[in-house]
């Protein structure tokens, strides 16, 4: 990794670390968005290999900040959570760019990774497909056994299809390998068998 490199991922992680969630990650207490962003990073490495200085960046800063923009503060229903989600990427786009700025890489550089954040082109950009497709296998492997716990069946297995129909048949493939409590890899395999209608 450059050096130039590793001090964006080191700024991403301190604009991170200001989030007042704070989880106990290999006996240490770290600021939630923090151990996020490492899992997404170790989860790019593990997916693609020698992943671009780009995609690695956007990988890091897929959260960047998340906290700043509550979801509360939409109205509830899809409408409320598609804006709240397109604000989210619009701000992880210029946080990101305004680090990258400082490190001194070009504007097609900072607009390569604000497409990447913004997923854009997803399924025809395989950098955007990748980052999407780690996104997913993190939800998997960190989130979603706490998700699923408070829903029953038939919403886990709705959540579930729509998220294989974000992912690449390469990051499905993955997602059969993770390490899933039963439940979780019963719906999941349910979920892959009846993908919703789009």
């Amino acid at each position: 990794m450059n050096a130039r490199l590793q001090r964006v991922l080191q700024a991403v992680d301190a604009a991170n670390g200001l989030d007042p969630a704070r989880v106990w990650h290999d006996g240490e207490e770290l600021a939630q968005a923090v151990v996020y962003g490492r899992r997404m990073s170790a989860g790019l490495d593990s997916f693609v290999i020698h992943p671009s200085e780009y995609l690695a960046i956007a990988a890091r800063a897929q959260h960047i900040e998340r906290w700043t923009i509550a979801r509360q503060a939409y109205p509830e229903g899809r409408i409320g959570y598609l804006t709240w989600r397109k604000d989210l990427q619009k701000h992880h786009a210029l946080r990101t760019g305004q680090i990258m700025r400082q490190e001194g890489y070009d504007e097609a550089a900072i607009g390569r990774v604000a497409s990447l954040l913004r997923k854009e082109r997803l399924k025809q950009d395989p950098e955007a497909q990748a980052l999407e497709d780690v996104v997913c296998l993190v939800f998997l492997a960190f989130e979603a056994p706490a998700f699923i716990a408070k829903h029953d069946d038939g919403k886990v297995c709705a959540i579930l299809a729509k998220t294989a129909l974000k992912m690449s048949d390469k990051g499905w493939a993955a997602a059969a390998k993770l390490s899933l409590d039963a439940r979780l890899a019963r719906l999941l395999k349910e979920a892959g068998e009846s993908p919703p209608a789009i």
